[in-house]
C-alpha cells in the first residue's frame, strides 16, 4: 500500500497499488528540465520530455503519487463548466479548443497505456450528465448542441439507461474514460527512469531562482540547475500572491461502497445539483463477485469545516437512496482541487518568471485530463513548438470571465483574517481530547495544538507560513488547513500541500502552558521517507 503522507484517510487507489520509491537528492545536480511534483502532471511532463531526449530530474517532497493524484476519482469527463458554459463565457472557438485538448489528453493516456503495457484498468466508457427533478441546470438540449458545435459526440436521452431511478433527461457523451491512477503512475515512473530520467523522493523544493536560460531550484537536499522548470505541485509554491488570487482550494469527499458485480452499469455519472455528486465503478481486487461504487462530492473551501466527517455521511445517505444495492463502505477519503475563478485551467508559462518556468495548476474537477493536457502543452513550449491551446490556458490571462467569483473569493479570504481578533476555539489545551486539535489563544499568540493518542501535546504557531492566515483543524484528515489559500500541514507542522513552502513553527511552552517570549523552535523538518 502507498505510504499515506497527505492525511489520515486512505483512498481505494492507495490501498490497491504499489508504487516505486526513489531516494532523496544526494547533492547539487543539473538537468535540461527540472520537474517539481510526482503526480500525474509532473510524471507525464517528465515522460514526454524524456521521450524527446531531454535530461530530466523530477523531485517530490514525498514520493510518486503521494499528493492529490492518489486522492482523485480518476475519470476523464467533459469540463465542469460544460460546453454550453464554456461557449457562453469564452466563445465557440475556445469551447472547440477545450474539447480538442480533452480528447487529445485522453487519447495520450490510452496510447501510453498501450505502448508501456500498463495494467491500470484503463477503460473507455460512456459519461452522462443529468439533473434530478427540482435540482440544478436542466437545459440539456442547449448543452448537447454546444457539445456538438465543439466537435464532441453527444446525444440527448430521456433518462440514463440501466439505473434503478429515473434521472430525467440527460446528455450522453460516448467514449469517456477512467483508470487506476496510481497503477498508471507507477509504470510511468519506471518508464521515465528507463529513458534516462532521475526521480528523487523526500526532496522538498522551497524556492526557484534565476532568469534567462538558467533556473535554480532550491531544495532541502541541494540545488538543481536547469534550463527550464515545470512546477506541477497542484498549486504553485513559488508564488506569494499572483496565482493565488486566480484560484481557490476546495476539499472534495469520496465514499466507495461494495456493490454486486453487474448491479450498476459501467458508466460515468455526474449531476448538476447543489450539492452535486459524481459516480463511477472500479474493480475490487481479486473479488470477481463485487465492484466498488465510487461517489464523490460535498465540496467546501479548504480549512472552512473543522469537522467535515458529516460530508461522508451525506454522500452515503445519497448513495443508499439512489443505489439501494450498495453494501458496506470500503473506503472514505478526501482530496484537494484548485478551482480557477473563470473555470479554465492554468497551463503554460509562469506569468511572473520569464520564458523558461512553467505551471500546471487550476485542475478543477478534471485533474487527470487537465494535468495530461498541461504536460502536453508545456512539452511543446519547452521544445519551441506552437500549441493551439496555449492562449486559452495561459496562466497570465486576464480573468475577465470570473470577476464575480474573484470578488467573492477575495471577500471570503479577507473574512478569514478576522480570526486574529477572536479568542481560541477552546479556553485551554486541557480541553483538547486525544486525537483532536484546536486553536488556543495564549496572550497575543494563537497556537495550533494537537493531543496525540498517548496524551502528549504538539504545539505549533497557528500562522500559515504563506500569507499569515490562522490555520484550522481538519479532524477528518488530522491536519492543519489554511482557510485562505489552501495550504495544509500535518500535526508536526510539515507541509502537506502548498502554496506554503515552509513548515509551521514549533512552539516551546513552559510548564504553566505559556509561550516564553513568543519564541518558537523554528520550522519542523520536511517528512523523510521510511528507511529502505
Amino acid at each position: 500500500m502507498l505510504l499515506n503522507t497527505n492525511g489520515s484517510s486512505t483512498s481505494a487507489w492507495m490501498a490497491t497499488a504499489s508504487v516505486p520509491e526513489y531516494p532523496p537528492l544526494q547533492a547539487d545536480a543539473a538537468a535540461d528540465v527540472c520537474v517539481i511534483g510526482a503526480g500525474i502532471a509532473g510524471l507525464t511532463s517528465a515522460y514526454l520530455l524524456a521521450r524527446e531526449g531531454r535530461k530530466v530530474i523530477l523531485i517530490d517532497a514525498y514520493g510518486v503519487g503521494a499528493g492529490e493524484t492518489g486522492r482523485t476519482t480518476a475519470h476523464f469527463f467533459p469540463p465542469d463548466e460544460w460546453y454550453a458554459g464554456l461557449e457562453e463565457s469564452f466563445g465557440a472557438n475556445a469551447a472547440r479548443l477545450v474539447a480538442d485538448s480533452y480528447a487529445a489528453a485522453t487519447s495520450l493516456v490510452e496510447s501510453i497505456v498501450a505502448k508501456e503495457g500498463i495494467d491500470c484498468e484503463f477503460e473507455r466508457i460512456d459519461g452522462f450528465l443529468y439533473a434530478l427533478p427540482g435540482n440544478g441546470f436542466k437545459d440539456f438540449e442547449k448543452e448537447r448542441d454546444a457539445a456538438l458545435r465543439a466537435g464532441v459526440k453527444a446525444e440527448l436521452l430521456p433518462r440514463v439507461p440501466g439505473l434503478g431511478f429515473d434521472t430525467g433527461f440527460c446528455v450522453r457523451y460516448p467514449g469517456q474514460a477512467q483508470f487506476h491512477p496510481l497503477k498508471y503512475l507507477a509504470r510511468l515512473a519506471n518508464a521515465v527512469v528507463r529513458m534516462g530520467g532521475a526521480i528523487h523522493g523526500g526532496t522538498l523544493a522551497h524556492d526557484i531562482r534565476g532568469s534567462g536560460t538558467t533556473q535554480l531550484v532550491m531544495t532541502s537536499r541541494g540545488t538543481i540547475g536547469a534550463e527550464a522548470v515545470v512546477v506541477a505541485t497542484n498549486t504553485p509554491f513559488n508564488h506569494r500572491v499572483v496565482m493565488h488570487t486566480k484560484q481557490a482550494g476546495y476539499r472534495t469527499y469520496v465514499v466507495a461502497l461494495r456493490v454486486p458485480k453487474g448491479a450498476v452499469p459501467r458508466i460515468l455519472l455526474w449531476d448538476t445539483g447543489d450539492p452535486y455528486y459524481y459516480v463511477r465503478l472500479a474493480t475490487l481486487g481479486a473479488d470477481s463477485t463485487h465492484e466498488l461504487l465510487i461517489v464523490g462530492g460535498a465540496d467546501h473551501k479548504v480549512g472552512q469545516d473543522s469537522h467535515p466527517e458529516h460530508r461522508y455521511d451525506e454522500i452515503e445517505r445519497w448513495v443508499r437512496v439512489h443505489f439501494p444495492m450498495a453494501q458496506e463502505v470500503a473506503y472514505r477519503w478526501s482530496g484537494e482541487v484548485m478551482e480557477p475563478n473563470d473555470r479554465m485551467a492554468y497551463l503554460g508559462r509562469d506569468p511572473t518568471a520569464g520564458r523558461n518556468r512553467y505551471l500546471i495548476t487550476g485542475d478543477s474537477g478534471n485533474g487527470m485530463t487537465h494535468c495530461t493536457a498541461g504536460a502536453m502543452l508545456v512539452t511543446d513550449l519547452i521544445a519551441g513548438r506552437a500549441n493551439p491551446w496555449q492562449a486559452i490556458y495561459d496562466p497570465g490571462r486576464k480573468g475577465v470571465h470570473g470577476i464575480r467569483d474573484f470578488v467573492a473569493e477575495q471577500a471570503n479570504i479577507m473574512t478569514q483574517y478576522g480570526d486574529w481578533f477572536t479568542g481560541g476555539e477552546v479556553e485551554s489545551a486541557a480541553a483538547i481530547a486525544p486525537g483532536e486539535g484546536a486553536i488556543v489563544r495564549e496572550g497575543m499568540h494563537k497556537l495550533a495544538m494537537y493531543r496525540d493518542a498517548a496524551g502528549d501535546l504538539h504545539a505549533l504557531s497557528a500562522t500559515c507560513t504563506h500569507l499569515g492566515c490562522v490555520v484550522h483543524w481538519n479532524s477528518a484528515e488530522r491536519s492543519w488547513d489554511c482557510p485562505c489559500h489552501g495550504s495544509r500541514f500535518d500535526v508536526e507542522g510539515r507541509v502537506l500541500h502548498g502554496p506554503a513552502a515552509r513548515a509551521l513553527e514549533r512552539v516551546e511552552r513552559e510548564a504553566g502552558g505559556s509561550v516564553p517570549g513568543g519564541a518558537g523552535q523554528g520550522p519542523a523538518q520536511e517528512r523523510r521517507p521510511p528507511p529502505g
